[in-house]
């Protein structure tokens, strides 16, 4: 349903929301430019934090990675090789920070609820109540390859553990809720569990829940138990009021109010004084994101082959695809349609002219993102918030540590001039930020 009627604006004083996401595992970050710097340090982390808490962003969000990715039994040489533990970075975040919130993303899979509850709770007490959990599963073997167990979990069976997973973290959580902790006992499918908790709660009471999940699945666990939702519906506003309306339906099935759960798509974001400087800063960020080595890897896993090779700049390969591998196996492509795909591919090529390289900048996969002048994201950021499309956007810099610099000394001030950004915090804790309520 498309709502564009200037005088029928369902949400007048709505807020917009950001937060930063410092993912690591990706191509679409630019390694190549001199700005770039370590995607590990330290350094890297509390200058990309401190300049989204100096644009008043919700939350600083650190992905996972427990096995680093391989291809053909190598490490693939295109992503981060590495990460720190998420909680003990953003621990340290805490420390030169004062409002933004730290959200670590960590698996229900391959931990257990006494154990991360405890930890969790320790940054939430660290912290004076920033702390967030982005709830995460894992639906593939070869991460389970790295714990004892190994093994993985089916898709329903990794969301029923890891609904029951929240639920004794909750309960944990709980126990420290006054003076006195209160023993834990949970027996059921997934955990045994009998412990005393030994972290009071913070002051916004538990870590806010965070959980990205697209499917029916996913919808349904984010709307019985998240705060936020991600999702990969926030640039077109047809599909992201889709995908709103969506979970506002599965949230009253689930009995809890309509802005009960904050809508935060994935995107990233350039920003131009004008806007052919605009579309012509976005292209310059697709070619050096697409290097020819970044090429040859996407052309390979839609071919399931090796291409490296091929030339970048020579004609699209002739073979026919490999068939896919379905079993999960750790670099396994699994790519839908594949063959229409290149067929596809290969008619744009000829009729353009492009080379391998250009056809995957083209045609690729592409970071969801928004592209204009300051006043121009500012107008359509207000039409997507007030009408109900999204309550914020989760922003991946395509350049890291400089990659929010024009987005809170551009775009920020041009979000306040229209009243849809807050001028300063009026909380200190993530929950205040988000205008979610107690817990």
């Amino acid at each position: 349903m498309t709502r564009t009627d200037p005088n029928d604006v369902p949400r007048p004083d709505a807020q917009l929301h950001f937060g930063v996401f410092f993912q690591g595992v990706n191509y679409w970050t630019i390694w190549s430019d001199p700005a770039s710097g370590s995607q590990i340090s330290p350094e890297s982390y509390r200058r990309v934090a401190q300049t989204a808490e100096r644009g008043l962003f919700d939350a600083f969000f650190l992905g996972e990675g427990l096995r680093l990715r391989e291809v053909g039994g190598r490490v693939h040489e295109l992503d981060v090789a590495g990460r720190p533990d998420a909680i003990t970075q953003l621990a340290a975040l805490a420390a030169v920070t004062d409002r933004i919130g730290l959200v670590s993303t960590t698996n229900t899979t391959y931990n257990e609820p006494a154990d991360l509850a405890r930890r969790l709770a320790g940054l939430d007490l660290l912290s004076d109540g920033r702390a967030g959990w982005n709830v995460v599963t894992t639906d593939n073997a070869w991460t389970g390859e790295n714990f004892r167990r190994g093994g993985y979990l089916d898709h329903a069976d990794r969301y029923r553990r890891a609904e029951a997973f929240l639920t004794a973290a909750r309960a944990i959580w709980d126990g420290f809720a006054g003076d006195t902790p209160t023993p834990v006992r949970i027996r059921d499918e997934h955990f045994t569990v009998d412990v005393t908790p030994t972290v009071p709660r913070s002051r916004q009471g538990h870590p806010v829940i965070f959980q990205a999940g697209d499917s029916s699945e996913g919808r349904d666990f984010a709307a019985r138990n998240a705060d936020v939702i991600f999702s990969a519906h926030g640039t077109d506003f047809d599909d992201a009021l889709a995908f709103a309306d969506d979970i506002r339906a599965r949230l009253r099935v689930a009995g809890r109010p309509e802005d009960d759960l904050r809508i935060l798509p994935g995107t990233s974001i350039v920003v131009g004084a004008t806007a052919a400087e605009a579309e012509e800063k976005a292209a310059w960020v697709r070619r050096e994101q697409i290097t020819p080595a970044t090429a040859l890897a996407q052309a390979g896993l839609l071919w399931n082959l090796d291409l490296s090779g091929y030339d970048p700049d020579g004609p699209l390969p002739k073979d026919d695809p490999r068939p896919q591998d379905t079993s999960g196996a750790f670099g396994a492509a699994r790519v839908a349609d594949a063959q229409g795909i290149i067929e596809r591919w290969r008619q744009a090529a000829d009729a353009n002219g492009w080379s391998l390289r250009e056809t995957v900048i083209n045609l690729g996969q592409r970071a969801r993102g928004h592209v204009g002048t300051p006043q121009a994201l500012a107008d359509k950021f207000a039409h997507f918030v007030r009408h109900g499309a999204v309550d914020g956007f989760n922003v991946s810099p395509y350049l890291v540590p400089h990659g929010l610099d024009d987005i809170v000394e551009l775009l920020v001030p041009a979000l306040q001039e229209r009243g849809i950004y807050r001028t300063a915090y009026t909380g200190s804790t993530l929950r205040e930020h988000l205008h979610l309520r107690p817990r």
